[in-house]
This record gives C-alpha cells, structure tokens and sequence, in this order.
C-alpha cells in the first residue's frame, strides 16, 4: 500500500463553549477548530480528506507568560505551515502509517511550542491523510492492516521486523468493533451537581461520570467524588462509574494513593465506582518520576499528556503507569502504534477525548469502537460545544448526542475516517 500526498488546506472556526470549562491549570470559555482537507493518491484514484480538531492551547500548551489569544494564533500558524509543508514532511509514497508517523517525527520535536501542542496540530492532517486513503481505496481506515506492510517508523517499535508494527495493531482490534460505547459527561469542578449532572441523568440516561478535580486538598477532592457518586445514584443510576482527572495537578504518586486512602475510607461504594485516574502528576514523565506500583494496586493510572514520543513508552511501563490515555489529537498513526505497543505488553487503554465536535467526534468514537478501551468513549462535545455537531444532527444523533447514554456506531460501512458517513 503505497499513498502520495497531493495537496492539503486548512481552515479555521471560533468555537465558543456554552459554559466554561474548569481545568487546574484554567478555564476554557473559547477555542479554535482546525478543518483540514487533504488529496492523495493511492494507485491509480486520487480522493480528499477530512480532519479536525480543537487548537486548545490550554490543555497543549498550558503557559501562563503567554495569553490564549497570542498563542491560539501561533498555533493556527503551525497549521499553516503544516498545511503549505505537509508533502515535504511525509516525504514519499508509503503506507498512511508510515506517513503520519514520519509527520510526527519531522514536526512534533521543540518547545515553543511544546511537543504535545504540536502533535495537536499535526493530528488533523494525519486523520485527513487516513480518510483521504480510505476514499482511494474503498476500505475502512482500520483495513489497513490485514496485510504486514512495511512502516519504518513504527517497526523500529515492534522489534525492527518489516511489517511488525501493521500485525500488532491487527491483532490489537476488535473483531468485531464495538456498535456500543458508554458514553462519558464531565463533572467540572465547579458545577452545580443538580443543574449540571442530574439533567444528563434524567434526559439522556448517562451512567458515565468524568471528574475534573482541582488537587488542591485531598479532603475537598474525596468530598467532591463522593458527592458526584451519591447525586448521580439518587438520581437514578444504580452503578455509577467514575474517572477523575486532576490535569496534572497531584504533586506526587504518593498523594494520590492518600486520595485514594482516603475516599476509601469515607465511603467504599463511592472507592469501587472509580474506574481509573488520568495522568495525576507533571507531564514530563522523565522529570516528574514516579513509581506507580503502590497505586495500581488500588486503581489503574492512564498517561496522557506524559505520552509524546513512542521512545517514552519504555519509560513509562518502567515507572509502572497502568496503560495509556488516548486521544486523537495526538495522531491517528501515533495513537495506533502506541496502543499496539501497550496492548502487546498487557496494558489498558481507554479513550479520551479534546471536545472532539462533528467529523473529529466519528473519527474517536470508531477508534474506540476498534480498540479493547476500558471506557467506552468520551465525547464531550454535545456538553460544550453542541452547535459544532449541528451539521450531523438529528442525522448521527445516536452517535453524537445520544438519549440512552450509549454512542451507538451506525450501521453503513465506514469508509476512511468516518467522513461519509
């Protein structure tokens, strides 16, 4: 399987969010989405297309010295120079693995902007690269591996064997996907438990609940969890699960394990609904090591924003991280070839989102349906930013804004990305 790339554009839309969303590190209240086209050809057929995702500097690029607004700016410029750049950066004709790869390989290294700001920009190009090889050929992106195609970049990974990394991520899919995910609505910090959790509840039959917890005091973070378990089953939900994520605002593992303690202690029903912790501590999982064993007797532990090169993954499973966080807006081809890499060695995945609207939410939500994720999927787009999905609606409602509490895969083949459908 050998695709060139033809051309790309970009294109950008102010997004602004119907109610704010709290972060430790700030408050999300406007972002950019990022619409990428792209034209290949694969054989003899040329075909375009599509990806997006949502430029938030605030979880990217999260430094107080510069404003949203300079760098939201500087950020759409990278996408521009991707998009003018793009054929350069992906180099010859290769298997669309290969070709995301050697674009997160030649552009996501630096630090203004950081690594994971960069792969954010590049991932729409990545998912555009897909869904345009998809179109070419007639196949789901996730056919792309029936055969062991040579992908350099990601075979170095799996042993240096040709064709290695392409069997790990067959043997990584479910056969078949999943039609089904658990949907996921965020508790924020700050919301109002009866205005902002219950109507998910009433009105769309959500079991699912994501908690943004602020790190500040362990107290106030035990309070806050039980207090989301006992609302959410008083109204109605009989086996709530939870997740918190602290955006990497635990200092150390040790304080999560009191976290955890703690919770435990106070209410064991609330401590056996938690499902698992996202990235608790600094991203920088080589300045910031810790040794999770202690925790993960307790609780799985997911890396996310920790996870910007495949050579951390080694370091990683050495500090005991549980498994990975994955999200899109890191690359379709790095998300694939890090979670073949993780499942090979027993970890867990599940799959979280950036907002994902409209195209970018499909594009997750069949990632999930492809991966054995301990979480369904979260798109939480519908909670922030529904007037992006307005397109796809009432048309993909089951998918996007679902009323039972399940994402529900549509039955037409998927070809790409998701981008017909």
């Amino acid at each position: 399987m050998r695709v060139e790339i033809l051309g790309s554009e970009v294109a950008f839309i102010t997004r602004p969010f119907v109610k704010p969303l709290q972060l430790s590190s700030g408050t999300i209240e406007v972002i950019t989405e990022a619409q990428v086209n792209v034209v290949v050809k694969a054989g003899e057929t040329r075909a375009m297309g599509r990806g997006s995702i949502y430029l938030s500097d605030l979880w990217a690029w999260p430094d107080a010295s510069f404003t949203h607004d300079v760098k939201d700016s500087l950020l759409r410029q990278h996408c521009e120079h991707i998009s003018t750049n793009l054929k350069r950066f992906c180099g010859e004709p290769a298997h669309p693995l290969e070709l995301g790869l050697r674009l997160h390989d030649a552009f996501c290294h630096g630090d203004d902007p950081p690594p994971l700001a960069r792969a954010m920009c590049a991932s729409p190009f990545d998912a555009a690269i897909h869904d345009a090889a998809g179109h070419a050929l007639g196949l789901s992106a996730f056919k792309f591996y029936e055969q062991p195609h040579p992908a350099p970049s990601a075979d170095r990974h799996f042993g240096g064997q040709e064709g290695r990394a392409c069997r790990a991520i067959r043997e990584l899919f479910r056969q078949p996907p999943h039609s089904a995910l658990d949907a996921w609505v965020i508790v924020g910090a700050k919301d109002d438990l009866a205005r902002d959790l219950v109507p998910w509840i009433k009105e769309r039959g959500y079991r699912c609940f994501k908690l943004k917890l602020l790190a500040r005091s362990n107290a106030e973070d035990v309070e806050r969890t039980v207090a989301v378990y006992r609302a959410a089953k008083s109204a109605g939900v009989p086996a709530p699960r939870l997740s918190a994520d602290s955006n990497e605002a635990n200092p150390d593992a040790e304080h999560v394990l009191d976290y955890l303690g703690r919770l435990r202690a106070i209410d064991r029903d609330a401590f056996g609904s938690l499902l698992y912790l996202e990235q608790p501590t600094g991203r920088d999982i080589r300045k910031h090591r810790h040794d999770w064993r202690a925790v993960t007797k307790f609780k799985p532990v997911m890396l996310d924003e920790g996870l910007t090169s495949l050579d951390l993954l080694e370091e990683a499973a050495a500090q005991g991280w549980s498994g990975l966080a994955l999200k899109t807006c890191k690359g379709h081809s790095f998300v694939l070839a890090a979670a073949a890499w993780a499942h090979a060695r027993g970890m867990k995945l599940s799959v979280q989102d950036l907002t994902n609207p409209g195209f970018s939410a499909i594009h997750s939500a069949l990632l999930a349906a492809h991966l054995p994720s301990i979480n369904g999927v979260e798109l939480n787009s519908p909670q922030y930013t529904p007037a992006a999905n307005a397109s796809w609606l009432p048309r993909l409602q089951k998918l996007i804004e679902p009323r039972d509490g399940t994402h529900r895969i549509p039955d037409a083949f998927a070809i790409g990305l998701g981008s017909k459908l």
